[in-house]
């Protein structure tokens, strides 16, 4: 059965509205419109509403650039779950965080809390570091990897933000595959596993990254890094096309006859001041709990 997670509601966000391949966001004080395949519905608000935003992430065939209608700081924070974190606007239209990720954030954290010990994380594809920074401040050993250095030292400058600086977190720029493979030359293991893979990417040094292709070595690799005790695995799905079950089935061979608790759904964002809910990418998630 699927799971629908809606986001909690923060006061430093808000989904405006959606419609026509579009959604219309607050993150603290401003507001921003930017491109959402997902929103296939007519939107509420009038096109002169959207307008107003301030910034809009306008498409130009495959690129795309954003227009301001108001001069914005290069960077400003905002707070989430606890979690101060640094918002900017990236050339990819990103600002920084997803925030349909706080339902798993809530939802591993109180996971780590409740197994009163410590518990070793490996987050890959960590971008800037808010899963990691929500697992450390509850308790855990996070190891964080990215292949972007500039997404690695955004983590870092959250942290600072957030007052986790301190935590035991590792920050690592390496390929994911390369960098499990090495740690399973090394011994390693991790009680959990988080994993946000992209359809495409590059590692540091150019290396090259297909979900259809390299998808299943990830997974095998994550079999081994495994420890005798896992306490959950976190996958996450953007990418319109892939099934949760797919996915699900993905992570079942990974847990391979582990006992525990599988669930696969959909995270979700509720629109502010309607009850119509923007699909924000897809989840399968397990714990032996």
């Amino acid at each position: 059965m699927l799971n629908l997670q809606i986001t909690p509601q923060q006061k430093a966000y808000e989904l405006i509205d959606s419609g026509d391949g579009e959604k219309f966001e607050r993150f603290g004080p401003y507001t921003f419109v930017r491109p959402e395949p997902q929103a296939m519905w007519f939107k509420r608000l009038s096109e002169e509403e959207w307008q107003k935003a301030d910034a809009i992430y306008a498409r130009s065939g495959r690129d795309g650039q954003w227009v301001f209608n108001t001069k914005l700081p290069a960077s400003w924070t905002i707070e989430l779950c606890g979690l101060k974190l640094i918002i900017k606007p990236t050339s990819f239209k990103h600002l920084g965080v997803f925030p349909e990720q706080m339902s798993n954030w809530q939802w591993f954290g109180d996971l780590i809390k409740k197994s009163k010990r410590e518990i070793s994380v490996l987050n890959l594809f960590g971008y800037t570091g808010a899963a990691s920074l929500f697992a450390a401040k509850c308790g855990a050993e996070v190891c964080h990897v990215d292949a972007s250095k500039k997404a690695v030292e955004w983590g870092k400058e959250n942290a600072v933000a957030s007052g986790l600086q301190d935590k035991k977190i590792r920050w690592i720029v390496d390929d994911a595959l390369k960098f499990t493979a090495r740690e399973i030359r090394r011994g390693r293991k991790y009680d959990a596993i988080i994993m946000d893979p992209p359809v495409y990417g590059h590692g540091p040094s150019g290396e090259s990254w297909k979900l259809e292709k390299d998808f299943y070595l990830l997974m095998k690799n994550c079999r081994e890094l495994l420890s005798d005790q896992p306490l959950f695995i976190l996958l996450n799905g953007y990418v319109m096309g892939y099934s949760a079950i797919s996915y699900q089935n993905a992570l079942q061979s990974v847990v391979d006859n582990k006992k525990g608790n599988m669930e696969i759904g959909e995270l979700t964002i509720k629109e502010e001041k309607s009850e119509r809910l923007l699909p924000a990418g897809i989840f399968v998630r397990w714990s032996n709990c």
